[in-house]
């Protein structure tokens, strides 16, 4: 729960059809939260608080999620290569996308919670499956990142604590396709969130942005207001409250 401000996990996207919370655990802790679409196999959020990076390279694995293949399975995402070997002949994508749907798929893995918000191992725990959606890789490459990097420059200078939702937006119906099978949908929009507050607990700033996921390569920063009509406006799901009393002091 301390990846909410004050608690507070929004109402955005709980009736979400086939909805799994996931706390991502990586090297024996908890880095972040996601809520997962299992039915389009993209995240709907995931939900962190902002730590200055100590670089350190970009992980070379992908790991899943293996309590989406086996409730009784461990708790760690790991490397489907090695989850493989403990569970052979067990199919892992029922529920969750795999490294080879994004192969030679024209999109990006697409990064929600960046790793370049975090020092390592929870920038390395960034590497799941199950916090990546298929990006434009135009849109990835430039004016995400350089969103996220303007995100990072603001919450280094003026937040004690940085509270980040980001989120994606399902399409009605475009997909990565393998083997004639609808595998992983293709978001419309991606979008974001952030509280920032001072070393009581108390809100500084707010703010959000949304992207068209295509070449357009564009994105357009809003208010929190802005940003739930904008959510009311793409989806048929009751918004809420993003954070805690909006975010305000």
């Amino acid at each position: 729960m301390k990846y909410f401000y004050k608690e507070k996990v929004p109402e955005w996207g709980l009736s979400t059809p086939g909805a799994a919370r996931l706390c991502q655990r990586f090297v024996n802790r908890y880095h972040f939260a996601t809520l997962y679409d299992t039915v389009h196999r993209i995240a709907v959020y995931a939900a962190y608080q902002f730590e200055p990076s100590n670089g350190g390279g970009r992980e070379r694995r992908w790991f899943v999620e293996p309590q989406l293949v086996n409730m009784t399975w461990q708790a760690e995402m790991k490397d489907g290569y090695w989850l493989g070997k403990d569970h052979p002949g067990v199919y892992q994508g029922e529920r969750q996308a795999l490294n080879e749907d994004y192969t030679h798929s024209g999109f990006d893995r697409g990064h929600l919670n960046p790793n370049g918000h975090h020092p390592v191992p929870g920038r390395n725990a960034t590497f799941t499956l199950t916090n990546v959606v298929p990006q434009n890789p135009k849109l990835n490459q430039n004016a995400w990142r350089i969103h996220e990097s303007q995100l990072t420059d603001m919450f280094k200078q003026k937040c004690s604590k940085a509270y980040v939702l980001v989120g994606a937006i399902p399409s009605e119906d475009n997909w990565i396709i393998k083997n004639n099978v609808k595998r992983v949908n293709i978001p419309d929009y991606l979008w974001n969130a952030y509280c920032c507050v001072d070393n009581n607990n108390r809100p500084l700033q707010s703010g959000a942005a949304a992207a068209r996921n295509t070449e357009e390569n564009l994105v357009e920063e809003l208010d929190l207001d802005e940003l739930r009509e904008f959510l009311q406006e793409v989806s048929n799901q009751p918004v809420g409250e993003l954070f805690y009393n909006n975010c305000r002091a």
